[in-house]
């Protein structure tokens, strides 16, 4: 049998705790943080993400994961979906009914009672990166890549999120002059496995893609993250942007850490120093 999960009861009141809800096409991740380091507090907790993944039986799933920590504080919520003005705007490998969803009406009803923050996923993995991994220490601009089905991206500047970016979805030329096209169609993780391209061939990709936002932005740095960044030794000396490329370090838990801080700062349980989004996103 697997270990029981954490209870909030188990934790130390000297530890500044969040929980994290990290939502995916094919998983829902759910874990305790410890808000000090960025680490989880014990095991995740992790359920098939329910099909057809609609708001109504996603919701109806993380309350019961909640339940099951006992916990009462607040939740952060990382979806695979724009959130703005507390809608969600698009729906990425979840059912396309998500898209117009009241979010905040939709866990009111699940988890009556409870603070509940949402954001895109990405974004939260890039909380994660910014102040416990690959991103700290960067004054100005640090850009969070994942490659895998698509790109997700998320804006950081001296540590204050940027929510809602979607750089997956830039147009750049193809490397091969065949026209243009969105950059998660040339460079993607996925893109990669279905034309069986070797490092090599999949670098130059890419490093068109990392030029094309440099050129308009001009970070600091790149954190890039997604399955490939375990490789990165294997890859990243052959990319050719100008910009510093550094590896994410948290990779699979970064969701749920990212949404247990954002759920935390924003509700007052810790202060961020204000690097949150007003209002939520």
């Amino acid at each position: 049998m697997p270990d029981p999960v954490p209870s909030a009861s188990d934790l130390s009141p000297d530890t500044p705790t969040g929980l994290g809800v990290d939502v995916g096409g094919t998983g829902i991740k759910v874990g305790l943080v410890d808000l000090t380091r960025g680490d989880l507090i014990g095991d995740r907790l992790t359920r098939a993400t329910p099909q057809p993944a609609t708001p109504d039986a996603i919701a109806g799933t993380i309350r019961e994961m909640v339940e099951e920590f006992d916990w009462t504080g607040p939740v952060g919520v990382a979806l695979p979906s724009v959130i703005h003005e507390g809608v969600a705007r698009i729906a990425h490998n979840i059912d396309g009914s998500w898209i117009g969803c009241d979010v905040v009406d939709l866990f009111d009803r699940h988890l009556p009672g409870r603070t509940v923050l949402m954001l895109n996923d990405a974004d939260a993995a890039g909380l994660t990166e910014v102040h416990y991994g690959a991103g700290g220490g960067v004054d100005g601009l640090v850009i969070l890549l994942t490659f895998g089905t698509g790109i997700g991206s998320a804006l950081l500047l001296d540590g204050r999120l940027l929510p809602n970016s979607e750089f997956g979805h830039v147009i750049v030329e193809d490397i091969a002059g065949r026209g243009f096209d969105e950059a998660e169609h040339l460079a993607s993780a996925a893109v990669r496995a279905r034309d069986e391209l070797s490092f090599a061939d999949w670098a130059p990709h890419v490093s068109n893609v990392l030029r094309s936002i440099e050129d308009l932005l001009w970070p600091r740095a790149f954190v890039l993250g997604g399955g490939v960044s375990e490789a990165a030794d294997e890859w990243f000396p052959l990319l050719e942007n100008r910009t510093p490329v550094r590896a994410a370090v948290r990779l699979n838990d970064a969701g749920i850490i990212g949404a247990a801080l954002y759920a935390a700062g924003h509700s007052g349980v810790l202060d961020l120093g204000g690097v949150l989004p007003d209002g939520g996103v």
